[in-house]
């Protein structure tokens, strides 16, 4: 069977622009003379709509969408794929379902709803959809082929000893004589993703014998980001298909290929490069689909600035970047020298707009009030809030998103300060520890300095006091990095952690800090989620509760 991978973008409820996308690369594979055209998951409304799917009028357009896409097949004998949210009238249950329609002929002629609904992470299906109550396969062109939505191929006993659900819907459709898998998916990025996927979906067709194509979406979508990397296997297991990493691609296979053909593989990345691309890809859709066309940010000279202003330019162009530094009596020259030259690299805008004056009004102000109470981090704070004054008067102004700059470290410990550095519209490196985003930069200097060396080589520091550095405050950064991986990505308990060859200082500390800024995480922008377990929408701890470990 010949088929075509539509890999897409899609806009979450942007029906006509959905709508469009689907049927231009259904007239790609009619004109190559393909049997089937297969889209992603949700893919004509946008994944993950969350509670737009309690709207009426939003399941109503979906619908509409759907028939006006099966119209469109009615003079070839190309088939359809698209994954839409299905109507389910029946109760007691949910009215909705995450569906796939088969369309040709100019009418849908097959209709399967996913099984098994992941509710855990960033995933809460079981919040909207109704699950399929059965699923056999379906007639297309003489053939009988298995009809899959991502999660239904996620749980081989074979290849998952420790499962979530009890069916396995991939084999139990081989079972009833399917003859092809299609897996539907929007399957979000983190790093070693790919590897896994890669791993699962070869061992699914080896063990039952069977092609499995597998086409995932691509781009950003609040915090998510979706790799793309659609995958083919032919029934020997053996990958015969390989879509494009974090761009829209199309791509028509046979599934009776045998090996690895010549030139159908992308290229191996690193995890470096990887995050990269996530992030840009993640960024440029964030603002793109929310209405914006330039950023702004606050330049430090400082190495997570830096980074994110690399990625900026790389997901908008220069000219749609502004870097502004804001210094204090504390501001180092170097800072400020290295900030000015990445601009310079760069070839964004740069603006300098010291706060000093700004500082000493306020402190003066607040002097009457502070009598006989020493210097502490309030003086330290206001210094970041006037910051936050100066970017956000710019974003509002020249309708730029402001990008916060702080990492995950940071953030895990509360090292940041709310309405201060904290202020912005996405975080683009809020998933990204200290330590990598270290290794970012070196990445990205890998052919010429772009990030200027010492932003990389010089004692992190917040500037707001004299001669401050991270570490007055918190452990080495590749301490804390593994504690943090630990305790909040591996969810391992404090006994586990010491016994990885930490201090009880250490872990009591970083634990304690961590538990103790949720109230600060709760109120920081979006960020872009590029681990297993980012801090945002798929980590939901309460604020107000003494709950302690350590």
């Amino acid at each position: 069977m010949r088929v075509a991978l539509a890999q897409l973008n899609p806009v979450i409820g942007d029906f006509p622009g959905n709508e469009s996308g689907l049927l231009a690369a259904y007239q790609r594979g009619v004109d190559a003379g393909v049997d089937l055209v297969v889209g992603t998951e949700l893919g004509l409304c946008g994944y993950p709509p969350r509670d737009l799917l309690l709207r009426p009028a939003f399941i109503a357009a979906n619908e509409e969408a759907l028939l006006r896409l099966a119209a469109a097949t009615a003079t070839a004998g190309t088939g359809l794929l698209v994954g839409y949210v299905g109507l389910q009238p029946r109760r007691p249950g949910r009215g909705v379902s995450n569906s796939v329609a088969l369309l040709q002929h100019g009418r849908v002629q097959a209709v399967r709803t996913k099984s098994l609904l992941p509710t855990y992470d960033v995933f809460d299906e079981d919040r909207y959809f109704e699950p399929a109550r059965e699923n056999r396969p379906v007639e297309f062109n003489g053939h009988r082929i298995g009809l899959t939505i991502c999660e239904d191929v996620w749980n081989d006993e074979d290849f998952w000893p420790d499962r979530r659900y009890r069916p396995n819907p991939a084999a139990d459709l081989v079972e009833a004589g399917a003859e092809v898998i299609f897996n539907l998916s929007a399957s979000p990025w983190n790093l070693g993703k790919e590897r896994t996927r890669h791993a699962m979906l070869a061992s699914l067709a080896h063990k039952t014998g069977r092609p499995l194509v597998y086409c995932n979406a691509v781009g950003g979508n609040d915090e998510l980001i979706f790799d793309g990397r659609s995958l083919v296997f032919n029934g020997h297991g053996e990958l015969i298909c390989e879509a494009a990493a974090f761009a829209p691609d199309f791509r028509i296979v046979d599934t009776s290929t045998r090996g690895n053909p010549g030139g159908m593989t992308a290229r191996a990345i690193t995890d470096e490069e990887s995050v990269f691309q996530a992030l840009v890809l993640g960024t440029r859709d964030y603002l793109g689909k929310c209405g914006f066309t330039k950023a702004v940010l606050g330049l430090s000279g400082g190495i997570d600035s830096a980074v994110v202003a690399v990625l900026a330019t790389a997901a908008l162009g220069y000219a749609n970047v502004h870097g502004i530094s804001l210094p204090s009596r504390y501001s180092s020259p170097g800072s400020l020298e290295d900030a000015r030259v990445l601009a310079q690299n760069l070839g964004i805008r740069y603006d300098v707009v010291p706060i000093e004056s700004a500082f000493a009004a306020t402190r003066d102000q607040l002097a009457p009030l502070f009598a006989d109470r020493a210097e502490d981090t309030t003086e330290e704070n206001i210094q970041a809030r006037l910051r936050g004054v100066v970017l956000m008067a710019m974003s509002n102004k020249f309708g730029s998103l402001l990008l916060t700059t702080g990492n995950k470290s940071e953030l895990a410990v509360g090292y940041c300060t709310l309405y201060g550095d904290m202020c912005g519209g996405l975080a683009m490196i809020s998933d990204v520890p200290k330590t990598l985003v270290y290794r970012l930069a070196r990445w990205i200097n890998r052919e010429r300095e772009i990030i200027p060396s010492s932003s990389i080589t010089k004692p992190p520091s917040a500037e707001l006091r004299p001669n401050q550095t991270d570490q007055d405050n918190l452990p080495a950064y590749e301490i804390l990095d593994d504690i943090l991986e630990r305790y909040v990505v591996k969810q391992q308990a404090p006994a586990e952690i010491l016994s990885a060859g930490h201090t009880a200082s250490d872990v009591k500390r970083v634990i304690r800090l961590i538990d103790g800024a949720e109230y600060k995480r709760r109120q920081a922008a979006p960020g872009l989620k590029i681990t297993t377990k980012a801090f945002g929408v798929g980590r939901r701890i309460p604020v107000a509760q003494r709950w302690r470990e350590i």
